[in-house]
């Protein structure tokens, strides 16, 4: 089995493992349904980042909490 994996990028990465048998005939896509696929799955990741963006607009700016000193422990 081979791995293969692309560093020219820096988004997330990935990975195929390539087995060294064909693909069985039962899971063969042609050109077409492969191309309509990868359209599908490039529409559905714009509509989540556009819901992400969505919900980051609408909470505002990410505010974080103070931390608590342990159960017991004194102020200095």
């Amino acid at each position: 089995m081979m791995v293969t994996m692309t560093t020219t990028t820096e988004s997330p990465e990935q990975l195929t493992l390539l087995g060294d048998a064909p693909v069985p005939v039962q899971f063969r896509l042609d050109e077409a349904t492969r191309r309509r696929g990868l359209a599908h799955i490039a529409e559905i990741r714009r509509q989540l980042e556009r819901a992400r963006a969505a919900r980051a607009e609408e909470s505002g700016p990410v505010r974080t909490l103070p931390s608590r000193r342990p159960a017991g422990s004194r102020a200095a």
